[in-house]
């Protein structure tokens, strides 16, 4: 085993926190009939409404045929609905319906809620430090991986020069 099951390290415990995370808004937000990929699209338009499906692909960081299947079955649900961008036929604005605007209130309490119960404990300072030490976590790892497709490119560039 290269790594113990008994250290719990930073790593483990940030991808262990998610997961609950996850767990339990994905619990709390069943009864509404969402599913997480579902609040998910509601989310990013209640902050972006109009965005093309290539936009909301970007935002999730998941492929663009995944999402337009998603997309198709939150249309189903009445949730969002699809308009024709102005000057551009091909592209597609993604709306929020007027009964999805309901809807995102009461996730938004839902989130909300579940976010002070998760930070229970922790001061302000407290909170806005592990903030801080988040985002920086995050940016080290985006590099990381900017820097790593980076490499991965240069061996398939070199692999096909000799």
């Amino acid at each position: 085993m290269i790594i113990h099951d008994s250290y719990r390290g930073p790593g483990f415990l940030l991808t262990d926190s998610a997961r609950l995370l996850r767990k339990l808004l994905d619990r709390r937000l069943q009864p509404l009939g969402l599913s997480r990929a579902q609040w998910s699209i509601l989310t990013i338009l209640s902050n972006h409404d109009g965005l093309s499906q290539s936009q909301i692909s970007d935002e999730l960081e998941i492929e663009k045929s995944t999402v337009g299947r998603l997309i198709d079955q939150v249309e189903k649900s009445g949730w969002i609905e699809r308009r024709p961008i102005p000057g551009d036929r091909r592209l597609w604005g993604v709306h929020l319906t007027n009964q999805a605007r309901e809807l995102t209130a009461e996730v938004e309490k839902i989130i909300l809620n579940t976010r002070t119960e998760m930070l229970r404990g922790l001061s302000a300072e407290q909170q806005q430090d592990l903030s801080g030490i988040l985002q920086i976590v995050k940016l080290n790892l985006s590099a990381a991986l900017e820097l790593d497709q980076a490499q991965l490119h240069l061996h398939k560039f070199e692999d096909t020069t000799d």
